[in-house]
């Protein structure tokens, strides 16, 4: 097993994911400066949170959500527990996934953990893509079907 900054390898000794190791910073950087993060890149959303309430990073929680996925890397990034200034108690789940190159089922992760993340904690979702690749025309913030008059569409933030 390899871990976040080391690629995988594949039987011809080739690195089957080689930009994985630039992961590993965006997480330190993410959770270091995450209302930084927020307040740049979502300000409305930033506006809305309590900051004054203790955040929390869900990396435990995240992995037992992902484990046994079946679509792509099974890797996603941070899910932050946080408060809404709204008066109640009520929390959401941020899910930031870094994304250093082209992966052709990418969309269809983030809405497996997206609605996974769902399903186990019943708490609204905002799924976000920080996208490092070099190619401006790849941008898979969709995924969805329609099959006999039943649909799904799902769509999530993305950030290059």
């Amino acid at each position: 097993m390899t871990n976040n900054n080391e690629a995988q390898e594949t039987n011809d000794n080739k690195p089957k994911n080689p930009l994985t190791k630039y992961d590993s910073p965006w997480k330190d950087i993410l959770q270091d400066y995450f209302e930084e993060f927020m307040l740049f890149f979502f300000p409305a959303a930033h506006s809305q949170i309590d900051w004054t309430k203790k955040i929390e990073f869900l990396d435990k929680e995240l992995q037992e959500v992902t484990k046994d996925a079946e679509i792509g890397r099974r890797f996603a990034d941070k899910l932050v527990k946080l408060y809404l200034k709204n008066g109640e108690e009520k929390w959401i789940l941020v899910h930031v996934e870094v994304q250093s190159q082209e992966e052709q089922e990418f969309a269809a992760r983030m809405y497996v953990y997206n609605y996974r993340i769902y399903d186990k904690y019943k708490k609204s979702v905002m799924s976000v893509a920080v996208l490092a690749d070099s190619n401006p025309n790849w941008r898979p913030s969709q995924f969805g079907y329609d099959l006999f008059g039943c649909s799904l569409n799902f769509s999530s933030q993305l950030l290059n």
